[in-house]
């Protein structure tokens, strides 16, 4: 057999890297569930005390020049503390559920090496929500930055090591590609045990492609409803709040917005009061051309402020402008506002009721960002359950911001994270928010039944659909009209 080919040298640092992250693995194999929750808590408060937190936002801020410094120091001082509370009394070592009724005992152990990306949008909290994610389960990890936020990435993760050699574990639990390029995140990504992938859908679709188990990430494009029902102050607060968080830099920023029946003139004056600025003829075409170069969104206008992206535009906003407001009636390529605009833009809906409002909700996110998430302002249960019921969305918020509430946060019982699972419909192989419970291998115990089931009676479990065979076909005329013909 021929010899395999040298590996290059950025797969030999690579492997250097996958070999010290195994070692010190192996040293935490058999740690307690105490000594675990030790690990993360102390890894969380290395980075979230408040001096230090603000330090981590004003860097990343400062190194990719994406977003605004309230918004990461949120991320790195909140986010954190409300991931690390999300998962710290949960049983992730050894024996973590037991179903008497089943005889089944679920015994969690270590994947072994995380492989993660980290995206330049949330490149201060990510890195450590995935490092926590990956030690609660006995993992080591490492973590692959997007070169706009290296250096901010090597802070973090410096600041974690230390926190882990504080604790007497080894540093090397958590290491970060220092030098980071495409070619190093494809050799990390083949030659870990699983991969965490967060980032552009090129980079999702290689982990996929890695021949290493993976987790990915869908686009996002939520798309959120007013109907009449609503408090619309208090919809137009969290609207507000959602589309300039953090400047959008967050794929769960409202990116279109419908409002129903007669909703739509005074919701549009207090989204206008909340400094919301309304772009139609020529400024909307201005903002068209310059959000998209090619047919792709322009980078140097994302996560930018309101007043930046006008001025590279070349149009004016009156002071205290925050976020535009681009009125529209169709989606998909002709319509681009209709897509993922990672920006303080929002496409605004007008629908006369609900069923034209959820017919939206399909088209646009039939377009882009389908299997993502979805929201509405409502006090009406049947409007909500079917928004939930009739669109292909891995989650529906319900009256809540929806940048701040799609990982999770403390009004809201999903798992805190920055990886949404998009379920088939968004190109991933899961639907829910992606925790430790991801990151772990599960052994079944089984043990026999005390009372062994028995077979139930055909007339029992067949009964509802037994006659609609018919009584005088029997098995040799049932085979013959299945069998293909000659």
């Amino acid at each position: 057999a021929a010899a395999a080919p040298p590996l290059s040298a950025d797969a030999q640092e690579v492997a250097a890297l996958v070999a010290r992250s195994r070692a010190a693995q192996a040293q935490i194999a058999d740690y307690s569930q105490q000594q675990v929750d030790d690990l993360i808590t102390a890894m969380v408060w290395s980075i979230a005390q408040e001096d230090v937190a603000k330090r981590i936002a004003q860097h990343t801020v400062d190194e990719t020049q994406l977003g605004n410094y309230d918004g990461k120091y949120l991320k790195i001082f909140r986010k954190t503390r409300a991931a690390l509370m999300d998962i710290i009394d949960d049983k992730s070592v050894g024996v973590i559920e037991e179903l008497p009724e089943r005889g089944v005992v679920k015994i969690a152990k270590p994947v072994g090496v995380i492989g993660a990306l980290s995206p330049s949008t949330n490149p201060e909290a990510t890195p450590v929500i995935k490092s926590i994610a990956a030690v609660k389960g006995r993992n080591s990890i490492i973590i692959a930055p997007h070169p706009r936020a290296q250096k901010t990435n090597a802070l973090i993760v410096e600041l974690m090591r230390g926190a882990l050699e504080r604790m007497g574990a080894p540093a090397d639990l958590v290491i970060g590609i220092d030098n980071p390029s495409v070619a190093k995140t494809n050799d990390l990504m083949q030659q870990a045990d699983r991969v965490l992938a967060t980032g552009g859908g090129a980079m999702v679709k290689a982990a996929y492609s890695s021949g290493t188990p993976a987790l990915g990430v869908g686009a996002g494009n939520a798309v959120v409803t007013v109907d009449e029902s609503a408090d619309l102050d208090d919809a137009a607060d969290k609207i507000a709040l959602s589309k300039t968080l953090d400047l959008a830099a967050s794929c769960s920023s409202d990116n279109s917005v419908v409002l129903v029946g007669s909703t739509y003139e005074p919701m549009i004056a207090k989204l206008q009061a909340r400094g919301g600025v309304v772009l139609r003829g020529a400024e909307k075409a201005k903002l068209q051309a310059a959000l998209w170069k090619d047919g792709h969104l322009n980078s140097k206008l994302v996560a930018q402020s309101a007043d930046n992206i006008a001025r590279i535009a070349g149009f004016e906003v009156p002071d205290g402008a925050r976020f535009f407001i681009v009125p529209e009636d169709g989606y998909g390529p002709a319509h681009p506002f209709s897509g993922e605009k990672m920006t303080v833009t929002m496409a605004l809906y007008h629908a006369p009721d609900m069923d034209a409002a959820i017919a939206l909700t399909n088209g646009i996110q039939a377009y882009q960002g389908q299997g993502h998430s979805c929201g509405i302002y409502s006090t009406n249960d049947e409007h909500i359950l079917r928004l939930a019921l009739e669109t292909k969305t891995s989650r529906v918020l319900v009256n809540q911001p929806q940048a701040a509430s799609n990982s999770g946060n403390l009004w809201n019982g999903l798992r805190q994270t920055f990886s949404l699972g998009c379920g088939s419909w968004g190109g991933t192989s899961i639907s829910h928010n992606i925790t430790w419970q991801d990151l772990v291998n599960t052994t079944y115990l089984s043990r026999p039944l005390a009372v062994p089931k028995e077979l139930t009676a055909d007339e029992d479990l067949f009964g509802r659909v037994k006659d609609k065979f018919g009584i005088e076909q029997t098995s040799e005329r049932l085979i013959a009209a299945a069998a293909p013909a000659r």
